[in-house]
């Protein structure tokens, strides 16, 4: 049996025994009499679904219904996650939070839950064809990848005629948050600031330990490199301990993405010039009012908007203590 096989038939095993923890073996989701909410992400252990679990976990016991939540444990992955999505939707869930990791490996689970009667709700990310998805979710990437830039130009003290390397950390080359941030950050460095050069691209999965890896590597292979831009948390982090152990704080521009709690204490240590925070919470809480407005065919139905896109925060060592407590994700 090849690594590959035996990964993917743990995953498989993993899981099942998930699912069936949850759902009880051979019992309707829905036996109690309650909706269940099946919530299905790309990595449990990244502090951005966690912080969305906190949300969801709440609306779902306000609403009364019952809430799955299931992901990988750490790998952020097509070949981990439609195992896991396959095996929620056989247990029948009322309806489908799916956050998915590449808009098209995902799309053929988003169609077989609404051919089953399961609405579907992306969140965060999403499939390619969002036409029979009931919404669709996220915080306004394109928009977070421009104010990056923005502040990685005042951070490296841009000016017109110099040239500034920089690389870009993601977790995915097709994750549409990821590829929404890199095309608004790109746009915004076009438009503004044509000095500033993207070198180098590497990926981690959602592993702050692989993004270590790639932006310790990158010191050495660019010893004239400005800033680095960390396209979400994982990677932000694992860019954090890169240049702390290097002793480069301070010395190499680093904006970050997401509100993590380790992170955020980083901005005023100088680690971070700025992190750009989303709302996790608001985005799991919408998800759920949208698919209990469909499942109990409430009047609030028929206004359920298409498309929710939600405003981000950039937090910065001049961001008062209180805003910076309240941005910050909560697990």
């Amino acid at each position: 049996m090849s690594v590959t096989h035996k990964r993917f038939t743990s995953v498989l095993a993993i899981a099942a025994a998930g699912s069936l923890a949850v759902f009880g073996i051979a019992t309707p989701a829905h036996a109690d009499n309650k909706l269940t909410i099946a919530f299905v992400m790309g990595a449990e252990a990244d502090p951005f679904f966690k912080a969305m679990k906190v949300g969801a976990d709440a609306e779902a016991a306000a609403k009364g219904v019952n809430l799955v939540w299931q992901g990988d444990p750490s790998v952020y992955s097509p070949a981990t996650q439609i195992p896991i999505a396959n095996q929620v939707l056989a247990a029948k869930p009322s309806g489908l939070v799916l956050i998915p990791t590449d808009p098209t490996a995902l799309q053929a689970v988003s169609d077989q839950a609404v051919a089953a009667g399961i609405p579907v709700v992306n969140v965060d990310t999403h499939v390619n064809d969002l036409s029979k998805v009931t919404s669709f979710i996220t915080g306004d990437n394109a928009d977070g990848g421009a104010k990056a830039a923005d502040a990685l130009a005042t951070a490296i003290k841009y000016k017109k005629g110099k040239t500034y390397q920089v690389v870009v950390g993601l977790t995915s080359a097709t994750a549409t948050t990821n590829v929404a941030r890199l095309q608004g950050f790109s746009a915004e460095i076009a438009k503004k600031y044509p000095g500033i050069k993207i070198v180098d691209k590497a990926y981690s999965q959602s592993q702050p330990a692989v993004a270590n890896t790639n932006v310790s590597n990158w010191l050495t292979k660019y010893p004239k490199l400005a800033g680095i831009f960390a396209i979400d948390g994982t990677n932000a982090a694992g860019a954090a301990s890169a240049l702390q152990a290097k002793g480069l704080v301070g010395k190499i521009a680093l904006i970050g993405y997401d509100a993590y709690p380790g992170n955020v204490a980083l901005i005023k240590k100088g680690v971070f010039t700025a992190l750009i925070a989303q709302n996790p919470a608001a985005e799991a809480k919408l998800a759920i009012d949208d698919l209990v407005a469909v499942l109990t065919k409430d009047a609030s139905a028929a206004s359920i908007k298409k498309n929710v896109t939600i405003p981000n925060v950039v937090l910065t060592a001049k961001t008062s203590a209180a805003d910076l407590t309240k941005y910050t994700y909560v697990a």
